[in-house]
């Protein structure tokens, strides 16, 4: 069974520059919510040969949580990924007001 690999990266967006502290669960930038695509199959494995941005296209509520719904705009995939404490609070409303 694979499981979820924990890696602290820190990253600048290559969508707005901002520097992200990552935390080993971060996956998106904190300010604009744009991804990379760098996951192939296990959460933080890395192995995406893709690497195309993933842009934040909804917000997903389940279970009590709000997640993040992305698309690769470069290959198409879509991913969830938790929408954290941290994140840009007026990020996340343009996308609920876009949905």
């Amino acid at each position: 069974m694979k499981h979820f690999i924990r890696k602290k990266e820190d990253f600048i967006c290559e969508k707005c520059k901002t520097k992200v502290k990552g935390t080993g669960y971060t996956n998106h930038c904190t300010n604009c919510l744009w991804s990379r695509h760098v996951d192939k199959e296990l959460p933080g494995g890395r192995a995406s040969e893709c690497l195309g941005l993933m842009e934040p296209i909804d917000i997903d509520f389940k279970n009590g949580k709000y997640s993040l719904l992305h698309r690769c705009i470069k290959c198409g995939k879509l991913s969830k990924n938790k929408i954290e404490e941290n994140d840009n609070f007026e990020a996340v409303l343009r996308l609920v007001k876009k949905g």
